[in-house]
């Protein structure tokens, strides 16, 4: 037991003698195997942690590794948009099934699965966290060496399922450089240690945009406090995404795979420090 233990294991992630009837974790679909489980987490919305999914995901699924997306944004999906995936999930004896982009990156999305992408999901907390867990317990992803999970903003219901109940290997934080990133990375960072998970990085969108003429970076949105808040809470600077006009465009054309710069290959040192392995 923790000096700090509150006795409240609902919020503890703490797999400790003392758990006075601690939540268990779900059992992945039986069918399927998963080594790695990473999620993409911010204290805030709007920071791009959608695209930084999707990127990371790119970047793994080029280097060989079997990868599946899981959009924990339960009230406001965009992978399947950015995938460009308009075809809906189907049911068979083995799961539920993901659908799959051109390169195999295996996506499972309410909006895969309600009758119009733009239909409101209108539920309280413990539904959406129970459809998360299904998401896990009762979909067909096969055999995946990661599966990126791109999480709602904030430190809610949908978080507290997920860290909880999935075995989650680590989180990536995603930031802007605004003034009030301290705070905002902070509440990503304590909670991840609460529930005892590894933080894997940090990365700050939006850092700059770059001039195509002249090719000055201009910090539109503030100056940097990237290494700053990295520093302060002792976690790796993964990367500075500068704004891009044309990888937006690709997104929203449902072409984001199709993205052949360099964004967040640094994805790749974090799965080789995780120890994940390519195929079985």
């Amino acid at each position: 037991m923790s000096e700090n233990c509150t006795h409240d294991c609902s919020s503890c992630g703490a797999d400790c003698a003392s758990r006075e009837g601690g939540i268990q974790k779900a059992a992945l679909n039986e069918y399927s195997r998963v080594k790695k489980v990473i999620a993409v987490v911010s204290g805030k919305g709007g920071v791009g942690k959608s695209m930084v999914t999707a990127l990371s995901a790119v970047a793994a699924n080029r280097d060989g590794y079997k990868v599946g997306i899981m959009d924990a944004d339960i009230t406001g999906p965009s992978i399947p948009k950015m995938f460009g995936i308009k075809d809906k999930a189907k049911s068979t004896e083995l799961g539920l099934l993901p659908e799959s982009t051109p390169a195999d990156i295996r996506i499972m999305s309410l909006n895969l699965l309600t009758e119009n992408e733009t239909d409101p999901v209108i539920w309280r907390g413990p539904v959406i966290g129970g459809v998360v867990e299904q998401f896990w317990t009762d979909v067909f992803w096969g055999d995946l060496d990661v599966l990126f999970i791109d999480m709602p903003p904030g430190t809610g219901d949908v978080p507290l399922t997920v860290f909880q109940s999935l075995p989650i290997d680590g989180i990536i934080v995603v930031t802007s450089p605004q003034e009030l990133v301290s705070m905002i990375v902070a509440k990503a960072v304590n909670m991840a240690k609460l529930m005892n998970i590894p933080v894997l990085g940090l990365v700050e969108n939006m850092s700059y945009y770059e001039c195509p003429d002249c090719g000055k970076k201009l910090e539109i949105f503030g100056a940097s406090k990237a290494e700053e808040v990295a520093a302060e809470y002792g976690i790796k600077l993964l990367e500075k995404l500068p704004i891009n006009p044309e990888l937006v465009a690709q997104a929203d054309k449902g072409k984001i795979e199709f993205n052949f710069g360099t964004e967040m290959e640094t994805i790749l040192n974090v799965l080789d420090e995780l120890g994940c392995t390519k195929g079985f």
